[in-house]
């Protein structure tokens, strides 16, 4: 649709055009190269990306890290709190899978061909005002596939986390400290609300493939020694089912990855990139993750239930929020 919509557009601007210069518009039949050769260095989107990358070394280092007391409980609340403030996570998590798109050539070309066309002001509106557009480019299915499967495989590593804090849950219910009665809620949903100041640094070698893949698989995780101690007795059947992608939600990510290229005028290009890396259907997911987890936390009067908001709120909640399919809060 947004092909006829230009070219309609593109028609009547022309029919103007050759009432005032008729010869020049009959010797132009062949469409002029308007776009320029794309930046040196297209990582604008690293920086926001990076805060995705940080998460996932969060998650890596929660399926080894102990459970064995309050302040085990409170760390880990804390830090993963400290992407959900805002829409830090929603922009780094666009960024991050956007940088997985564009490892796609043969899309981008697509997107090059309409903006040489078209010019690139009007490619750049229309995948910004229809993101799900990028996703019937012809050499589009790649690049989807792409990011459909990293997000399969980061937010199947979120869910194997959660399952070890919802395990830990019931374990936890025949510890003396878990079971005296926590007089700390204020405070805790205290620190919750003050954890958007923490920032996880990343060492030089994972700045460097952030996007390379999924995020997940940045970072070398193995087996802690006593969690075959805390396997789970139950399962959870989230993300089982054959992924059914929100076309909406990865054109969106598609988009950020054409636009990106798209640098004939780099100014212009950050501001449409800068309104597409808010999607509001994911950020009032996570905002319902915001308060679930404060709601869960309040309620609670055991340490060993805090164990349990981690592993519903902190961690599966997030997992349907940033998935390749619709959010379901």
């Amino acid at each position: 649709m947004l092909k006829l919509f230009v070219a309609g557009l593109l028609a009547s601007t022309l029919l103007q055009d050759q009432t005032t210069q008729p010869e020049t518009a009959q010797a132009d039949t062949a469409p002029v190269l308007q776009l320029e050769a794309p930046a040196e260095d297209p990582s604008a989107l690293r920086e926001e990306a990076s805060s995705y990358a940080a998460y996932h070394s969060v998650i890596a280092d929660l399926r080894d890290a102990p459970i064995g007391s309050a302040e085990d409980l409170d760390n880990a609340m804390d830090t993963l709190s400290s992407f959900y403030s805002e829409d830090r996570l929603v922009r780094a998590w666009i960024a991050y899978t956007a940088m997985i798109a564009a490892r796609h050539p043969e899309y981008l070309d697509d997107v090059r061909e309409l903006a040489d066309y078209y010019g690139p002001e009007a490619a750049m509106s229309g995948l910004m005002y229809d993101p799900a557009y990028a996703t019937s480019f012809e050499n589009s299915g790649d690049a989807q596939q792409s990011v459909v499967d990293a997000l399969e495989r980061d937010t199947a590593q979120i869910r194997e986390v959660s399952e070890r804090y919802r395990a830990a849950a019931y374990d936890l219910q025949t510890a003396r400290w878990a079971n005296v009665r926590a007089r700390d809620r204020e405070s805790r949903l205290a620190a919750i609300e003050d954890a958007a100041q923490r920032n996880i640094a990343l060492d030089s070698d994972v700045q460097n493939r952030i996007g390379s893949g999924a995020a997940s698989e940045l970072f070398e995780t193995g087996a802690a020694a006593d969690d075959t101690a805390m396997a789970p007795q139950l399962s959870l059947t989230v993300g089982e089912t054959a992924i059914d992608p929100d076309r909406q939600r990865i054109g969106r990510i598609l988009s950020v990855a054409a636009l990106e290229d798209l640098s004939a005028d780099p100014q212009r290009s950050r501001e449409v990139i800068d309104a597409l890396l808010s999607d509001p259907v994911v950020e009032r997911c996570m905002a319902w993750v915001r308060l679930d987890l404060q709601q869960c936390i309040a309620a609670g009067h055991f340490k060993y239930e805090d164990s349990f908001c981690i592993a519903e709120h902190a961690l599966l909640d997030v997992s349907r929020c940033i998935g390749a399919s619709t959010a379901t809060n």
